[in-house]
Parts: C-alpha cells; structure tokens; sequence
C-alpha cells in the first residue's frame, strides 16, 4: 500500500514476516484436506490474536488498538497474499464495527474485549438470498412484551459455523425495500431457537445458514434504534466491504507475482515464455490494471479512519475495481501457467477459488457500479 504511515510500514512488515514463517499456502492446504467443521486452524487464529490483529478496529478501552481501518487493511493484504483463512472481516472488522458504532455499553463491554483478545467470534447475518441485497431483508423481528421475537433464515453468513454470537439484520417494521423498519440485533450463537448449517463453498471457508424459530431477545439486544438501523447498517458494510477489498489485492497481487516469476522460468520451444512479447503484453497490462486498482482501495480506507461523507460511494468504486482486478489476475495466473495451473496441485486453484467468492461477497461489480451511480446522482 502507498503512503504508509511508520506505524502502518511496522505492521506490514510484520503481518508479512508472520505470514512467511508461520501460514504458507501449503499450510491452508493441510486445513482444507483435514475437513476442519471450522474451516480455519485454530492454532493459527490464537496466534493471529496473539499479534493483536483482532484488536485493530477496537478502541484501547475496549482491549483493541484503534489502529483504523487502513492498518486492518494491511494485514488482511498480506494475509490474502498467502489465502490465510481467518475469521477476521466478519468478526473483527464487521460485527465489531456494528458494536463500536451503534453498540451500548454493556454489549461493547461484553463482546469487544473478547473479539480483540480472540476469545469469542461474531459474524454477520445479512444476506438472505443468493445475491447480496442488503436493502431487501426480510426477517421478522415482531415486537413481544418489552422484547421481540424473530423468525426467517440468513444465507452465507461468513465464519457463522465459527459464530458466539452474530449481529442480525432484521425487520421489525415496514417491507422488504424499503429502508425504515431494519433494526441491528445482537443474538447469541446458542439462543433457543437459532440453528445453523455448515455451507460449503469454493474457497474452502466457513460460512452457516442460519435458521431463526421464533426467537425471543430483550430490547437490550437492539444495536442502535429499533426501527432506523439503516444508517448504521450501511456504515458497517461499508467497512466489511473495504476489508474484504484490501483482502483481494493481497490475494491479486500474490497472483501477479507468482506468474511473473513462472514466466522468468518456464521454458516453451527453447526460450523462456517471459521472452514471447505477446505474453510481455498480458503482463504489463495486469501491471496497469493493478496500480490503477490499488489507489481505489487505499482510498476507501482512509476515508473510513477520516469519516469522510464520501465513503459510500469510495467503498463502491473500490469494490468494483477490485472485483474487476481479481477476476482478471487470477484468470492470468491460471492461464499463463497453462496446464499446471488447472490442476489441484498447483496453488492457482486456491487464489482463483477464492478470488470468486470475495467477488460475491458484500456486493459484485455490477451491484457496486450502480450503487456509486445512484449515489452520484447519474
């Protein structure tokens, strides 16, 4: 990333130094193959804690150090170089978000040190379909007694087999669209009535589906305003957006690098195809893509850390471009290493896989170009 800040150049280096030594490719390789019900090693998630990655967002008093988003965008690059699976963006970066900007006290008190020091998981439950539509939510919150009572289903809830506890978008009042009556809930993972199942997807993380029967919470379970949770919602998927975009361009430009060291090496008709102009120019070109992409995300960050008023729209145009680069270097990398990069053993397969479902994940190119649209006023 450019224009680093000293203390943001230290954590770089030492994500990337703790990436080299202790989470190679290889090692989520081992994860993958060992069907772990968790899918990340827990080994390697203490030891993520134990660095204090887990804690960038959250405020010192909180147990965390309030380093800002663009620090948590740093180690999440390096740790996309390498496909390390974490359950970062949805539990330190998305559901403490939510916490930090719309949580009370007792729940900041109760969840925030437990989420820094990597005790407890929290995940998102957003998404109800299979396209992200955070503006068409559904489930039902119905107010009961002092309370409410909660009934309907999330879909691909990041790291929610992993989940204590999740932070549940729901409706407790007007239709699906329309934006007043969404209310933020913090629900525990063990609540009478919340069932889970596991998810697989490509990319080899975990993700849940999530069941609600009729579950009953306080209103000391409500995260900001009942009934005007829009707001906030929009803030906090801002925020897992931007984390998930700095995650991509780890993962792009490990894409990158390895297929330019291959063409360094690859020899085809007695010459190294890094000598063929023709793939000279395919190689340049994913350069350009790059540092043209990479600008957009910094971007987004650092208007997050500054709470600039055009952070929604900087989000969108970094998520579109990030996309759009993703789906690119990746496409390179598996065809620029020809038949080797299609097999398994290979690690191509993994960025690839990966890269596809970060695509998905909080928004595609196209939802993110007409969100920018709209806000722009075209």
């Amino acid at each position: 990333m450019s224009l680093l800040t000293e203390e943001q150049v230290m954590l770089r280096d030492s994500a990337r130094g703790w990436v080299k030594a202790n989470a190679p490719v290889s090692a989520f390789r081992r994860m993958r193959d060992s069907e772990n019900p968790k899918s990340f090693d827990e080994a390697t998630f203490k030891s993520i804690a134990e660095m204090g990655w887990t804690g960038v967002v959250i405020p010192e008093a909180y147990g965390g150090s309030e380093f800002g988003y663009r620090s948590i965008g740093v180690v999440l690059e390096e740790l996309g170089r390498n496909v390390v699976a974490a359950p970062l963006i949805g539990s330190a970066v998305g559901a403490a978000s939510a916490l930090v900007l719309g949580g009370t006290e007792a729940q900041k008190k109760a969840w925030l040190p437990k989420i820094a020091e990597g005790t407890a998981i929290a995940a998102l439950a957003i998404d109800e379909g299979p396209r992200y539509a955070p503006d068409k939510i559904a489930l039902a919150a119905k107010k009961k007694g002092k309370g409410y009572t909660l009934s309907g289903s999330k879909t691909f809830v990041m790291e929610g087999m992993a989940a204590d506890v999740f932070v549940v978008a729901a409706r407790t009042s007007g239709k699906p669209g329309t934006e007043k009556g969404i209310t933020l809930f913090l629900i525990p993972a063990d609540a009478t009535g919340l069932s889970r199942k596991g998810r697989s997807l490509i990319d080899s993380r975990g993700y849940a589906d999530l069941t609600f029967e009729g579950v009953e919470v306080g209103a000391d379970a409500v995260i900001g305003q009942a009934d005007a949770g829009k707001a906030l919602l929009d803030k906090v998927l801002d925020r897992a957006t931007a984390a998930v975009a700095a995650e991509q361009m780890g993962l792009a430009q490990q894409a990158f690098d390895t297929t330019i060291e291959y063409m360094k090496t690859r020899v085809q008709f007695g010459q190294l195809i890094g000598s063929f102009q023709a793939l000279q120019h395919r190689a340049a070109y994913l350069f350009t893509a790059m540092q043209l992409a990479r600008p957009t995300v910094d971007e987004a960050l650092q208007a997050i850390d500054e709470d600039r008023d055009e952070v929604p729209e900087l989000v969108s145009l970094a998520k579109a471009a990030a996309n759009d680069f993703i789906n690119y270097a990746t496409r390179e990398m598996i065809q620029l290493h020809g038949g080797i990069g299609m097999t398994d053993a290979h690690d191509a397969g993994f960025y690839l896989k990966r890269a596809r479902v970060l695509e998905a994940a909080f928004g595609s190119s196209a939802y993110h170009r007409e969100r920018y649209a709209k806000i722009i006023g075209m």
